[in-house]
Parts: C-alpha cells; structure tokens; sequence
C-alpha cells in the first residue's frame, strides 16, 4: 500500500524537509506559527501510539506457557513485533509523505475525497476491518474480564449476571451464554462506536491517547518494575540514567497531550457531527 500510494499519484516526490510553512495555505485555513507547533507536538502523540501495545503486553505474558520462561518468550515476541510494525510504518510515513507532500491526511484513503479505483479502496477498507476487529477484541477482553468479574463478585446471586445458559451448535458442544455479558458488551461496543463516529478527529483523538498511554504504561511502569527488581540503588549512576530517560518521555507525554488538545478545539470550529472534513 505504501509503495502503491507513492508510485500511482506522482512520479516525483512531493514533499519536503520541513513541512507544511507558515502561511500555506490548506483546506483548514492558513497555517500559522502557533497551528505548526500544535501539529509537530500532534505528531509526538502519533508516533507515541505506535507503543500502546503495551497496555495489553502483561495480560498476554500472564497466558503463555512456560517453559520456556514467560519473560523470554515475550521479549523475542516484543522484538520481532516492534521490528515489523517500525518497517510499515516508515513505509507509510515516509512514501505517503513522498507521493501527497505536505497536504496528506491522516486517513489516505479517504481523506482526499475521491473513491476511484472503487476495487483498490474496497481491499484497502477490508483489510481494516479484519485488522481493527482483532484488534479491537485483542484490547477490550482486559476490560471486560474485570467488569465481568467485579459484577460478579457484587451480585453473586442475580441469575442476570451470574447464569450460564447452554446453546446447542451444529458442530457439536454447546455455547455457554451469559445474559449480562450479551447486553453489557453489546451497549459498550454501540457507545464506543457512536462516540467514534461523533467526533471524527482521527489524528488529534490518536494523538491523544498516545500521549496518555505512553508514559505511564510504557516508560514509568517497566522503569519502576526494573528499579525494583534488579535492585538498582537510589542515587547511583544507572538509577539516575532511569530517572531521566522517565522525566523526558513524561515532558513528551505532556506535550503531545497538549498538541492533540489543541488540535481538537481547532477543529472545533469547523465541525460537523457524524461528517469527516476533507
């Protein structure tokens, strides 16, 4: 997709090293000086999403197998999983950027307003779908385990929550089905929707919870975690390298936060609910 975007609308690289300049003019307006350090911070959150696998990262060691040892097993999976979801990236970023310059937007399928090849965009579309769905449920069952488990332990007698209804299949077995968690992942999964489609700000929203997900879960906790498992020592050398390496991704995190912020209330002023700006 990648090389395809790049090598199917222009035979000459379209942008340049420094980015949208102040006073160009674009689809929301002229770009000013102040709009210009939003988006660079905007693009700090960006790239801090690419780490939000981490908020899923201890619920999956807790399942693997042993032996090997679980902390073995995940860094090779960390490592080869980081490898290649760093080279799609670039790809997209970089040719993306090198076929539609500085005007490119954050949704390159849709975010020109044109939808020909209808069969291009329709594969392109699919192949969402199957990746979001997996992900999507990959992330939500942390959250629906402990609703699950916490209502259950609230209302250990109320048959809504606690019952298990067996469902004959045509293959054999049966399918257990609890009515409460039918109708209260149903509910969640219709919000989440709702509100996705009501406030179409893809970069700023994914900006945002990058930056809110990366320090905390991402640099913080493992940081944390080493300090106390290795025993590093207050005050020593490596402890200090830890603390800074901390100290500078939350001043990242706070930044990228305020980006994205920002770049909501700008879109604000154009919006429209439950309609994507071109």
């Amino acid at each position: 997709m990648s090389f395809g975007f790049f090598f199917t609308e222009h035979e000459r690289f379209d942008g340049s090293l420094l980015g949208i300049s102040i006073g160009t003019v674009t689809h929301a307006g002229t770009v000013t000086g102040m709009q210009k350090i939003w988006r660079t911070l905007q693009a700090l959150g960006a790239i801090a999403f690419a780490y939000s696998y981490s908020v899923i990262l201890i619920e999956i060691q807790d399942t693997v197998k042993s032996p090997p040892a679980e902390y073995t097993t995940m860094k090779k999976a960390t490592l080869f999983s980081i490898t290649v979801t760093t080279v799609f990236y670039l790809l997209c970023g970089c040719f993306g950027y090198a076929a539609f310059g500085d005007l490119s937007p954050g949704n390159l399928l849709t975010g020109f307003g044109f939808y020909n090849p209808y069969w291009l965009l329709d594969i392109a579309n699919l192949a969402i779908v199957i990746h979001l769905v997996g992900a999507y449920q990959v992330f939500c069952q942390p959250l629906f385990a402990f609703v699950e488990k916490w209502c259950a332990q609230k209302w250990p007698n109320c048959n809504f929550v606690t019952a298990e209804y067996e469902i004959p299949t045509p293959f054999g077995g049966a399918y257990e089905l609890n009515l409460f968690r039918l109708v209260w992942r149903t509910i969640f999964v219709a919000i989440t929707t709702l509100i996705a489609m009501l406030m179409p700000f893809f970069n700023d929203v994914v900006g945002f919870l990058g930056a809110m997900g990366f320090w905390p879960l991402t640099v913080y906790f493992p940081i944390e975690m080493y300090i106390s498992h290795k025993k590093v020592g207050r005050g020593t050398s490596r402890w200090l390298a830890l603390q800074i390496i901390s100290v500078a991704c939350f001043f990242v995190t706070v930044a990228a936060a305020v980006g994205s912020i920002a770049g909501v209330v700008l879109d604000l002023k154009t919006y429209k609910p439950f309609k994507t700006s071109y």
